[in-house]
């Protein structure tokens, strides 16, 4: 025998053959059914020659796969330039402590955090209850009728509050006032969204709200950002006398002392919830809100999480109403939201749950506290604070603002620069009588005489609440008992277990949706994210303490320039949907830069993302939608005519490549020749972006802008609908008007957009893990895991097709990433749809492919490289296994009525129960295969009724009677 090499040696360790699933025997053994000798040659079958790349990814230092612990370690000396000082900046980002258990059972569970989108609400309860409980919290804090399922952010959230008012208040004003002392960030991200709506943003000093008489809406922070707790309820009332409506910006645990603005008058609340227990992470992923009157809960955007009942009229949750509202409305979508920060969200949830409402006021007490003492310290000191009233932040007037930074830098502590005569100081969790003499020692350097440092207890002793006494909250929050009992660490662990065990995630079955791309997370790609060189970095620190960020951003940005053949690329989009709202704005700016900003009509097939319509809309822009021919394709004479019809004003096609469709579209190239002969810009939508890196660039076939979605393609988890990453990526000419975020100082481009997120990198917290992931793949392993996800799903296609009919495909048969089975011929002749296969899988232990999208009556199902031949073929049976039965219903051994399909999923409870009259036994029910008695998920409800759910919406915790 021969020896190995260490080359061999190492080569099998390597962290590729940890991520593909199928070994290279499997693979051949799939290729054999697929009748081709390799996967190079099964890859030049499918896509198209011209459009083909065979050279390996310019990867540059990237270009061989470091093995796992090499790249940890390279990614640890970078993370290491990078500063962690106690931030002391707020401007909405402060200083948390993340509860030990909530950090070990969610944040860092692959139970958590490889969850998708509850869409199928009975193998998502656990999850959904988590996202009711934050709706609650939010409820309870805000003062207000409902909140959604979270926002991407504050800055985003407030947008969206403009727009939702807009649409239903009865002002036909077009002017929104933002009050002076909002968040800067956030007037940005507002004036970003409100510009192509034809909406005009004017700021105003919060002292003359009386004043405003011809707005349609007004925006108030609550704290303001330097720390002025006002009193706008009188103010409020005459505003809202003009027809005006009052959106409200507030921090959450100042509302737990503070009467909160659904008690004096806003219409909707919005914000972040980042201090309840989510770490600074540069600025993101951090779940913002969005609460509101209850009477406007069918115009919220967003999610939304509301109660039913299932089969049996047992209480179950489900995802209400507006859900997806982008797919179905499309064009006439009020947002284009798709997914949410659902991790944050439960992690934000879980900290309020832990603490209880009692606990949540004693942190907010200290914070106050300790913000009275160092007031009452800097005025022993001589300095004189712009703000007489606050609850954690102060603004010290000054005139050596450079020095006293200087002096905190050197102290471990970033202050917020505000100007040259003006320091803000915000306190936070983490504060203690350490940081309070830190910060006495900073401002005493250089006062005449300055005193010894005081006795802290003396000064508590004399100090009193400093908020107005009209504003002292009186009315309970968090009453609800699920509040008021997990407050032990062995109560609170076994509490998310049991939710977990509820779930059906990655870490327990492959999930096969199609369009969504469920793929391996792996450990090491998570394990920065902790890290706090990573976690622990304000968003505005000062720049030679974000070194490393913004080196590791850098090279991640050259990474996916790479893969995309684009020449720059902007991680501040941090949402698919954001990245397609970004990546249009910057189109129009193209063509406004050349005198051409007429330019408004959006060609998009009636194929692609809802989103996608939903986007065109938000900027501004006509859609006109054009055909698809029979074989799934864009109908290119049908595009040709409406690109000449509209050559004048053509700003852009939206298309996805490879297709909804799951084919790779031979006229690509021809698609995007005739938009730019008519002066228009391709976006190519990068939701499909699995099925080509390292086979086909969408910048060297005739992409002018793509949007990535990090959590698909470049293995961010989807944490159970969020959070994700949208960066574009766009060619050389539009590279100078990528967004800026002009409020902090993040400045690309002169010509730049305008932020479109609250932080000028996103969620950049989380960019590691896509960081890990292309280091340790390589060239060579993202190619092969593109090629990989083309055999796993031709080979799910192939075998199932002599089953279920394959709606679209290729030559010889082929599909791209993932296959459409069509459902509707059976459906037609025996009344078992797509939604009854969906269910009953969940018997089976499997998430249910896509339902009914891009066609109604269908199931769209994407394997990804990462799942093993073993689960592609588990996953076949149970197809097999449910067409068999749908094949006795056809011949009449099965009830079309009463048939284990018609009742799925079924429970532990109802197979228990002593009464069992179903036309089929129990066996049948449980047991449909023989390896589902050895390991077995049993769903925690039966079918949810979706109809009565939203006859009867409930949004919030199961009232108390229910636990009686």
């Amino acid at each position: 025998m021969t020896r190995p090499s260490l080359t061999q040696l190492e080569a099998r360790d390597a962290f590729i053959a940890r991520h593909i699933g199928p070994d290279a025997t499997e693979q051949q053994q799939m290729l054999d059914t697929l009748g081709y000798a390799s996967r190079a040659a099964l890859i030049d079958a499918i896509v198209p020659a011209h459009i083909r790349n065979r050279a390996a990814l310019p990867l540059g230092q990237f270009a061989e796969p470091l093995p796992e612990q090499a790249a940890l370690g390279k990614l640890k000396g970078i993370a290491a330039k990078n500063k962690v000082l106690k931030s002391l900046i707020g401007q909405g980002y402060y200083g948390t402590y993340t509860p030990g258990v909530v950090l070990r059972n969610i944040f860092e569970n692959p139970a958590w955090y490889t969850a998708y989108t509850p869409y199928q609400p009975e193998i998502s309860q656990g999850r959904l209850e988590a996202i009711l409980n934050f709706q609650q919290a939010i409820t309870d804090l805000t003062g207000m009728g409902i909140a959604n399922a979270s926002m991407l952010d504050e800055g985003t959230s407030a947008a969206e509050a403009m727009t939702l008012i807009q649409r239903v208040g009865k002002s036909k004003s077009k002017a929104f006032y933002v009050a002076n002392d909002v968040l800067p960030q956030t007037l940005e991200v507002v004036r970003t969204r409100a510009e192509p709506l034809g909406i005009d943003v004017h700021t105003f000093d919060p002292a003359e709200l009386a004043a405003v008489t011809d707005a349609f809406g007004v925006l108030l922070q609550y704290p303001g950002v330097n720390g002025a707790v006002r009193d706008y309820r009188a103010d409020v009332e005459k505003v809202k006398a003009t027809g005006a409506m009052v959106v409200v910006a507030a921090d959450l645990l100042a509302l737990t002392l503070l009467t909160p603005p659904g008690e004096w008058g806003a219409d909707v609340v919005v914000g972040n919830s980042q201090r309840f227990g989510v770490p600074l992470g540069f600025g993101g992923p951090h779940a913002g809100y969005m609460a509101t009157r209850d009477e406007y809960k069918r115009s919220m955007p967003g999610r939304l999480v509301g109660v039913t009942v299932d089969q049996q009229g047992n209480m179950a949750y489900r995802l209400a109403l507006q859900t997806r509202e982008q797919h179905i409305r499309r064009e006439k979508a009020t947002s284009n939201i798709c997914t949410a920060q659902v991790l944050l969200a439960v992690i934000a949830s879980m900290y309020a749950i832990y603490h209880g409402p009692q606990g949540l006021a004693n942190i907010a007490t200290r914070v106050h506290r300790y913000t009275g003492i160092l007031a009452d310290n800097l005025r022993t000191l001589g300095y004189q604070l712009a703000n007489d009233t606050f609850f954690d932040t102060l603004t010290v007037v000054t005139d050596k603002a450079d020095a006293l930074h200087a002096a905190a830098v050197a102290h471990g502590i970033n202050l917020r620069r505000i100007d040259a005569r003006h320091v803000g100081i915000s306190l936070d969790e983490t504060t203690d009588r350490d940081t309070l003499a830190a910060l006495w020692t900073v401002f005493a350097t250089g006062v005449a005489g300055a005193p010894a440092a005081p006795d802290f207890a003396a000064v508590e002793a004399k100090i009193e609440d400093a908020y107005p006494a009209a504003l002292v909250r009186s009315s309970a929050y968090l009453t609800h008992p699920v509040f008021n009992r997990y407050h032990s660490e062995t109560e609170m662990l076994r509490y998310l277990r049991t939710l977990a065990d509820k779930d059906l995630a990655l870490d327990r079955t492959m999930i096969p949706l199609g369009s969504c791309t469920m793929k391996l997370n792996a450990t090491s790609e998570m394990i920065p994210v902790t890290w706090p060189e990573f976690s622990n970095i304000h968003p505005f620190a000062p720049q030679d303490q974000t070194v490393g960020y913004r080196e590791m951003i850098g090279q991640l940005e050259e990474m996916l320039c790479a893969v995309t053949g684009y020449a720059a690329v902007s991680l501040q989009p941090n949402a698919g949907s954001q990245g397609e709202y970004a990546g249009l704005l910057v189109i129009q700016k193209y063509h406004q830069s050349r005198g051409e900003g007429h330019r408004n009509i959006c060609l998009i097939p009636s194929s692609a993302h809802g989103t996608n319509p939903a986007s065109a809309s938000m900027v501004g822009m006509q859609v006109v939608v054009t055909a698809c021919d029979e074989n799934g394709n864009v109908d290119l004479a049908d595009l040709k005519a409406k690109a000449e019809q509209h050559s004048k004003n053509l700003a852009c096609v939206m298309v996805t490549y490879p297709s909804t469709h799951g084919v790779f579209e031979e006229g690509i190239k021809e698609l995007c020749d005739i938009v730019h002969a008519h002066g228009g810009q391709v976006y190519i939508d990068g939701a499909n972006m699995n099925a080509l890196v390292g086979v086909a660039a969408p910048g060297a076939f005739g992409g002018d802008v793509s949007h990535l979605n990090l959590h698909k393609t470049f293995c961010i988890p989807h944490g159970g609908g969020g959070p994700g990453v949208g960066p574009i990526g766009v060619g050389a000419h539009l590279a100078e008007f990528l967004p800026n975020q002009r409020s902090t100082g993040y400045v690309r481009s002169d010509n730049g957009i305008g932020a479109v997120s609250a932080a000028a990198y996103g969620s950049a917290s989380i960019l590691p893990i896509s960081w890990m992931y292309i280091a340790m793949m390589g060239a060579e392993g993202l190619t092969a895991a593109t090629e990989t996800a083309i055999l796993n799903a031709n080979y799910i296609a192939r075998r199932l097709a002599p089953h279920y009919p394959v709606l679209y495909t290729g030559h010889d048969g082929l599909v791209a990433h993932e296959c459409i089975l069509d459902l509707r011929p059976l459906t037609d002749a025996t009344g078992i749809s797509n939604e009854d296969v969906a269910k009953r899988l969940m018997d089976f232990g499997f998430h249910a492919p896509t339902m009914s999208f891009p066609v109604p009556g269908t199931l769209m199902i994407e394997p990804t490289e990462s799942e093993s031949k073993a689960e592609l073929d588990r996953f076949i049976d149970a197809m097999i296994a449910i067409r068999e039965e749908i094949a006795k219903v056809e011949s009449g051994a099965f009830d079309k009525a009463d048939n284990p399909l018609k009742f799925a999923p079924h429970t532990a409870e109802v197979l228990l129960s002593d009464k069992w009259d179903r036309k089929y036994s129990r066996e049948v029910a449980a047991y449909p295969l023989p390896s589902l008695r050895k390991q077995k998920y049993w769903p925690p409800v039966g079918r949810a009724d979706n109809v009565y759910g939203d006859r009867n919406l409930f949004c919030g915790c199961a009232p108390i009677s229910a636990y009686e």
